[in-house]
């Protein structure tokens, strides 16, 4: 597979120095060119964009409108997102927006207006996601102004910058402090793209969700209620994934708000089938559910590995399982197994480890069982 890296490749360096030479006269492509290619080879993506933008913004005018000018003119004409189809002779876009959104970000926070607006044409060609960051940090008030009409423009890409531009934590992204202290401000534009007609915008209101139930998991709660009356099978999707983690969790009131009651049940397990699970294989567990309620309920089953860590003390992981509805009275058996296979987030170690239940945000059982390592690895 080729290297997430090369997604801002020496063709590309090559092509982003053909279209500003088209476009600045005094501009020393050679020696553009060269210093860049010199250092590319070594660094990550986000590092070989960060090259690229440092050595634009040495060669680009120093006056603000000539040199936002010069990347307008380089703009690819076609306005659709597609990260898989690269700049060309006609102009930048994809991955190639990312250097020139980092110019704009970097120099234009004493002109807002020219900046959204050179912003807003980039995103619809890439994302200006990041860019749009610095702005709300340096002035929060007067980015969100500019963008709130944003909600009803007519490309998706810049009705998704809203969202996923505003966002408090998002990945890649500076942190927001202000908005991760107080999420208000953004929620009327939340409010006014939770029906959009795209799945790719109402999906980035989710996630900016998600980033908001990580420090107010209540007033996601709040929401999810709110949401949820009337809504159609679009709302509900946004709103169960924004509050993935909250569900995960076990987070009361947001499973009120899915009408997730606390369990009237019995339980009995997990019980793990082989006490000791080598390093490759899975887990394997049972468990019987036995309904002590005289109405019928549904219930949200997750179950938690609890890893072994460096220190010897066990963290537990939630993972999805099941959605069932339990009728009065009935008993359920259900089975589960869990690879315990090499993946590039965890670092294993044996010994004791153990499985548990999360049933409608409540934990029942706790059964251990022991990882055994390859020699060579502990």
């Amino acid at each position: 597979m080729e290297p997430f890296k090369n997604n801002i490749s020496p063709d590309l360096v090559r092509c982003i120095g053909s279209h500003v030479a088209q476009h600045h006269a005094d501009f020393d492509r050679l020696g553009f060119e060269a210093d860049i290619l010199a250092e590319l080879e070594d660094l990550e993506l986000k590092q070989r964009a960060g090259l690229i933008a440092r050595h634009l913004d040495r060669h680009l005018p120093r006056d603000l409108s000539s040199r936002f000018a010069i990347l307008q003119a380089m703009l690819h004409p076609m306005t659709e997102i597609a990260f898989d189809r690269g700049s060309d002779e006609r102009g930048i876009r994809g991955w190639g927006m990312m250097p020139l959104g980092m110019v704009v970000a970097a120099s234009g926070l004493d002109d807002f207006e020219a900046s959204f607006a050179l912003l807003k044409e980039m995103t619809k060609r890439a994302t200006a996601e990041f860019d749009v960051r610095p702005f709300l940090a340096r002035d929060q008030d007067q980015a969100l102004a500019i963008m709130a009409p944003w909600v009803k423009d007519e490309s998706v890409h810049v009705r998704r910058l809203v969202s996923e531009g505003t966002r408090p934590r998002l990945p890649w992204g500076m942190r927001l402090q202000a908005l991760v202290a107080d999420p208000t401000p953004t929620l009327p534009l939340l409010e006014a793209l939770k029906d959009d007609p795209e799945d790719y915008v109402r999906r980035s209101v989710a996630n900016h969700l998600n980033d908001i139930a990580k420090d107010h998991p209540e007033l996601v709660a709040d929401i999810a209620k709110r949401w949820l009356k009337g809504a159609d099978r679009n709302r509900e999707k946004l709103v169960r994934h924004a509050c993935r983690s909250l569900i995960k969790q076990g987070h009361t009131a947001t499973l009120e708000a899915f009408g997730l009651n606390p369990p009237e049940i019995r339980v009995e397990g997990p019980q793990v089938l082989t006490a000791e699970v080598a390093y490759g294989d899975t887990v394997g567990f049972n468990i019987e559910l036995v309904s002590t309620s005289s109405k019928t309920q549904d219930l949200v089953i997750d179950y938690l590995i609890h890893f072994k860590k460096a220190n010897g003390t066990l963290a537990p992981k939630v993972f999805k399982w099941t959605k069932l509805t339990l009728a009065p009275g009935e008993r359920l058996t259900l089975s589960r197994s869990h690879a315990i296979r090499p993946i590039t987030t965890r670092v294993y170690y044996g010994g004791t480890q153990a499985v548990s239940l999360r049933i409608n945000g409540k934990d029942f059982g706790f059964c251990e069982f022991e990882l055994v390592m390859p020699t060579a690895m502990n």
